[in-house]
């Protein structure tokens, strides 16, 4: 199969011939239909998240089940599936407590150098990718990495569920739990930064503020729900937030993973209010918050993939999709072939696109 590899940081991604054998009893080898850029992926590409090289990258995709090992009974063949990165075990203790998200049992993780089953003609070994590596025409997974989906679902727009759409949603439903009539900033409008406005927007919070610098992203906020739109250009962020909600907002989400706006999203909240930290902050960087604003019981918190239950999330989304609900059509800026990949990673560096995805059927 054709699959992008990264051999170095801050170079492009190299089309290579790669292998993967036959699934082992508990594993699922699918064949990708579609994968999404996430700006994740940008993250370890440009080296700010560290990762053995050389490696496939991607993890939001969709594709269709080709072959099932011997124990696995959730899925057959022709099966339509997405997958997720967080895939869990089920009997560890964050598992067994319901936070499956935070799963920490290494034996169904697909560990860069230990459990990889990758494999091509150089000597070097070529690392696997956040449980999945996507950017390839076949995937081999454990089988709690993917959930069935409904067949009438696209599979280019089920893609985005498996990682944008999850992150931002969950973040607003399930990590803040966000409640009717509640009032909410979302700073970033990318694919994440939508979906947890849609989402807010599905949760039925009363006022929904979408905050970025790009204009043509702000008029989408507007038909994905935001009540209102913020452009930072026109002045300090956090005063523009407060001088709008008389105070401040109860919920508020940092999706670009900065430094200042981490901090803006703490400063915007009213008291008793609750940040969330959605975006992937550079490792090793630290955030400054005022020790006074605690006083008055504001919070801040991380939020890892929407702290899901994918299998319970994703078809729900898909539901939402299908009843109008969902505004996924909107999000595809561009439907690229695998061979157009740093393309696709250039025009997302340049904030030129929402989310574009690679179609490996066409």
């Amino acid at each position: 199969m054709k699959a992008a590899v990264l051999h170095e940081v801050n170079k492009p991604l190299v089309i290579e011939d790669v292998s993967l054998p036959k699934p082992g009893p508990r594993e699922v080898l699918i064949r990708t239909s579609v994968a999404g850029l996430c700006h994740s992926d940008l993250h370890f590409m440009e080296g700010l998240y560290p990762h053995p090289l050389p490696a496939v990258l991607g993890h939001e995709s969709a594709g269709v089940v080709e072959q099932v090992g011997s124990d696995v009974t959730y899925v057959k063949p022709g099966d339509h599936v997405v997958t997720c990165l967080s895939v869990f075990c089920g009997t560890c203790d964050n598992c067994t407590t319901g936070r499956t998200v935070l799963c920490t049992d290494t034996t169904v993780k697909l560990l860069p150098g230990v459990s990889n089953r990758m494999q091509w003609a150089r000597s070097e070994k070529l690392h696997q990718f956040l449980n999945l590596s996507s950017f390839a025409e076949q995937m081999l997974v454990h089988e709690n990495a993917i959930v069935k989906i409904r067949k009438e679902m696209p599979l280019d727009l089920a893609a985005l569920i498996g990682c944008g759409v999850i992150t931002g949603y969950g973040a607003v439903v399930n990590t803040a739990k966000v409640t009717a009539g509640e009032t909410v900033a979302v700073i970033g409008c990318g694919g994440v930064g939508m979906a947890a406005i849609n989402g807010a927007q599905i949760a039925g919070a009363g006022r929904i503020i979408a905050i970025d610098t790009n204009p043509a992203k702000l008029q989408l906020a507007t038909k994905l729900g935001a009540t209102d739109i913020i452009n930072p250009a026109d002045g300090d962020v956090v005063k523009q937030v407060r001088d709008l909600t008389n105070g401040g907002v109860h919920h508020s989400f940092e999706v670009l993973g900065r430094k200042e706006t981490a901090e803006q999203a703490f400063g915007m909240l009213a008291s008793g209010g609750t940040a969330t930290i959605v975006g992937m902050i550079p490792f090793g960087q630290k955030i400054e918050l005022h020790g006074f604003d605690f006083l008055r019981e504001r919070r801040i918190q991380g939020s890892s993939m929407g702290s899901n239950h994918f299998r319970v999330d994703m078809p729900r989304l898909v539901d939402f999709y299908l009843r109008g609900r969902l505004h996924l059509e909107d999000w595809i800026s561009a439907k690229l072939k695998l061979s157009e990949i740093n393309e696709g990673f250039a025009n997302m560096k340049a904030g030129k696109t929402l989310r574009s995805v690679i179609m490996f059927d066409s």
